[in-house]
């Protein structure tokens, strides 16, 4: 178990280098136990090809532009995704909040009223902005998953590595998906 910063990123990219030596071609990193365990359910992947990421996405992609694995799939909560998706790569509640204009843009572009966005604004957390979302069954978690998949992207740019972005809820409920690309 990691205890700071440094010891935790390196345990990353431990984790990476195990997977690699054991023929894995796609891992999933996690933010979390909750969607780490929602993940490993979605694939049936071994312990092996899991990455506990926590809050160092970037971390793991920068050490993947130089181990790369072929199949990349990020998992996380609503928050942290949703903070990726807004181009950040560090997703620590230190270092940034999240952008519910952003939230409430990429509803609009989904489908969503006037009202619910206004209200996506003005919301207390991304838990609720995704409530309301869902209440008017405006796909939400699939743009930010895209929006997310876009900043993985750009941080692997170059290399032969295709990125999925799955969110779960608390429940571990699977509410947003960015597939992987095909060809």
């Amino acid at each position: 178990m990691p205890y700071s910063c440094s010891a935790w990123i390196h345990s990353i990219h431990r984790g990476i280098d195990v997977a690699r030596a054991a023929g894995f071609t796609h891992i999933a990193g996690a933010t979390g136990s909750n969607s780490e365990a929602a993940v490993q359910k979605l694939y049936d992947l071994p312990e092996v090809a899991l990455i506990d990421m926590g809050d160092f996405v970037g971390g793991m992609l920068k050490y993947l532009r130089t181990h790369p694995v072929p199949r990349v799939t990020i998992a996380g909560g609503v928050a942290k995704i949703t903070k990726l998706a807004q181009g950040l790569t560090d997703l620590h509640s230190k270092r940034g909040v999240v952008d519910r204009a952003l939230l409430g843009a990429l509803a609009q572009a989904a489908g969503g009223s006037a009202r619910l966005c206004a209200r996506i604004v003005t919301a207390n957390t991304a838990e609720e902005v995704f409530a309301l979302a869902q209440a008017e069954a405006i796909a939400l978690g699939d743009a930010v998953a895209h929006a997310a998949q876009q900043t993985a992207e750009r941080v692997v740019a170059g290399r032969d590595i295709a990125v999925e972005i799955v969110l779960f809820d608390r429940e571990g409920v699977l509410v947003g998906r960015a597939p992987f690309k095909s060809g």
